[in-house]
């Protein structure tokens, strides 16, 4: 009889535990189904969305993010196109009918070309040729493919934020997913929901300095749903969502120049250039005009790890002997040597395994002497007299060992809100160093050991010099705009806020740069289209067993009336051969006199009679 009673009160608390596990199972699929199918689990899992995602394709047709343009209005993130887009979820339309082929005749491409494009296609695309390139289609051309009313094949106007055979790519930058990312910048954006994970910011270049203002409204996006079979979904095939505003996204205007930079990218092309950069800014302004870096990348395709995507021109890396234009500087200006006093220069400075580059020695030389032939014992004996404060002190004055970007100390809740991304500082002596060390000393009078200069900051001492020894910031963006034109923000051209050498130095370092070219290591560039002046350099890399070396040159053109600013260096090339940046200067320079040949033919072609 107990025992009867163990059992049935035992098969009583299973039933029990039975019907709470059912309770809480229905619960939780009511919860999935209808209490929280938007918001599921503590990661915020949207299941809806998940489904739906399933059967569903979708295209971007414009970003929504602002445009950013050249001081002319050229749009470098791309111009609306009309467009073949093919969703791969719909190439079933095409099985056993002619549609294909008519197609096929419409875009100018082989009926085989178009299925095999449908066949490997994961995602919807555009039709490119065989070389990659956007089949631009006429008004004509869409009226007739949409009329062949082919589910998944649409003719629509898109706009590709990058295109390959587009230029300035370092300095435009790119974007991507990175909901990391996201949530330290915009928590409040995607905890209103006014973004989502699956948003895009920028990554590097202005899309990352300027991503709050370029980010706009919502993605013209197209989207094509079919059904568990893959057919079309009656009524719901083909949805096509499009933003509009008046004010928003806003555009950014640059100061580069599009014919400029094109023209120097062609540069570095034809002679080579794997790794260095082209630098070009208004002689009197200090804006950008172009600026170039190689290796080049594809926008839509980084390898993060590679680093190609980042912008060599503002990396430092040594300067080699252009720093000897800092050391002359603080010898005139601080009076501790006169333009006539000279130097011997035997070829070997003795001890520390110190040599010049020219062997058996320069002579008797003078400062001005010295600095032309880049004598490296003469300078190192300079650098003894002048002393490693002042030769540090007189980096800083001329704007070499600090960010030189435009800087805005509050710009819409964004304190010291800096133009030009992931621009480094220059530097000197290491943190540690004795300024005194004579070893130390003479290796930094040549720009070697701790010494390092990004490509920019280089150009802008020439600004600096040209300007009579005021350093200025580097300008890359000169305003922002709303969609309508009208202004929302303008960033005015800026000085460094310190003192910079003064005028009869400046004026003596035009002179000395002069006969570099005329009478020293820069003959090469008595070729050139223009008279220039500048200071070459040469800079070992520092490696273990490398024989590689970072070849510059940082001048201006023309000498009398100067326009433009350069600095060009080849990174990581052997110790032998031609100098590649000399080649690429005179190339740089000759491209200057044309296009400023061209464009004043232009304004006066313009001008009224």
């Amino acid at each position: 009889m107990q025992l009867e009673q163990r059992i049935k009160r035992r098969h009583f608390l299973v039933l029990i535990m039975m019907t709470f596990i059912w309770i809480g199972l229905l619960a939780r699929l009511w919860w999935i189904q209808l209490g929280a199918p938007h918001n599921y689990s503590r990661r915020g899992i949207d299941l809806v969305k998940g489904a739906v995602k399933q059967r569903q394709q979708s295209i971007v047709l414009h970003s929504g993010r602002g445009d950013i343009l050249d001081r002319n209005g050229y749009a470098f993130t791309g111009a609306p196109h009309l467009a073949l887009i093919l969703f791969p979820l719909a190439r079933n339309s095409l099985t056993g009918t002619d549609d294909l082929q008519q197609l096929a005749d419409l875009v100018g491409q082989s009926s085989e070309y178009l299925g095999a494009t449908m066949e490997k296609a994961k995602a919807p695309v555009l039709l490119r040729n065989q070389r990659g390139k956007l089949i631009v289609l006429t008004e004509e051309q869409t009226v007739q493919i949409n009329k062949l009313a082919i589910p998944g094949v649409v003719a629509l106007k898109v706009t590709e934020r990058y295109r390959q055979e587009e230029v300035a790519k370092h300095l435009i930058g790119y974007i991507h997913q990175n909901p990391t990312l996201l949530q330290s910048l915009y928590a409040e954006e995607l905890a209103s929901g006014k973004m989502s994970k699956e948003s895009t910011v920028g990554a590097s270049g202005l899309e990352r300095s300027f991503d709050r203002f370029l980010q706009g409204v919502e993605p013209s996006v197209l989207s094509y749903y079919v059904d568990g079979q893959g057919r079309p979904l009656r009524g719901l095939d083909i949805r096509y969502t499009k933003h509009e505003n008046e004010y928003y996204p806003l555009s950014l205007t640059t100061t580069l120049d599009v014919s400029i930079q094109r023209r120097m990218e062609s540069v570095a092309d034809q002679v080579g250039l794997k790794e260095g950069s082209i630098v070009v800014l208004d002689a009197k302004s200090g804006d950008v005009l172009a600026m170039v870096s190689r290796p080049a990348y594809d926008q839509t395709k980084v390898n993060v790890q590679s680093r190609d995507w980042q912008n060599r021109a503002v990396k430092q890396i040594p300067p080699g002997s252009v720093f000897k234009t800092v050391v002359a500087a603080a010898a005139l200006a601080e009076g501790v040597i006169l333009p006539t006093d000279r130097f011997t220069c035997t070829g070997d400075y003795g001890k520390y395994h110190f040599s010049c580059w020219k062997k058996e020695g320069h002579g008797s030389v003078t400062l001005e002497e010295a600095y032309a032939q880049s004598c490296n014992i003469a300078f190192a004996e300079i650098a003894k007299l002048v002393g490693g404060e002042k030769i540090e002190e007189y980096a800083q004055r001329l704007g070499l060992s600090m960010q030189v970007g435009h800087t805005t100390s509050h710009l819409f809740k964004l304190d010291g809100f800096k133009q030009i991304d992931g621009e480094e500082r220059g530097s000197v002596f290491a943190k540690d160093v004795s300024r005194r060390d004579e070893g130390v000393l003479i290796q930094t009078a040549i720009g070697q050991r701790d010494v390092r200069v990004t490509p920019l900051q280089a150009a802008n001492l020439m600004v600096t010099i040209l300007r009579g020894g005021q350093p200025g910031q580097v300008r890359l963006v000169s305003k922002i705009a709303y969609q309508n034109g009208q202004s929302f923000f303008q960033f005015p051209q800026q000085a460094i806020s310190m003192p910079g050498i003064d005028y009869v130095t400046a004026n003596k370092l035009r002179k000395m740069m002069r006969k570099v070219v005329t009478d020293g290591t820069g003959k090469l560039l008595n070729e050139a289209n223009w008279e220039v002046a500048g200071k070459s350099g040469t800079a070992q890399t520092g490696g273990a067993g490398s024989s590689a070396n970072h070849y510059w040159f940082v001048g201006y053109a023309p000498f009398d009336e100067p326009l433009y600013a350069i600095s060009v260096v080849a990174e990581n090339k052997a110790s032998w051969g031609q100098n590649q940046a000399m080649e690429m200067f005179r190339r740089s320079v000759d491209e200057l006199a044309d296009h400023t040949a061209r464009s004043s033919r232009l304004h006066v072609g313009n001008s009224p009679e």
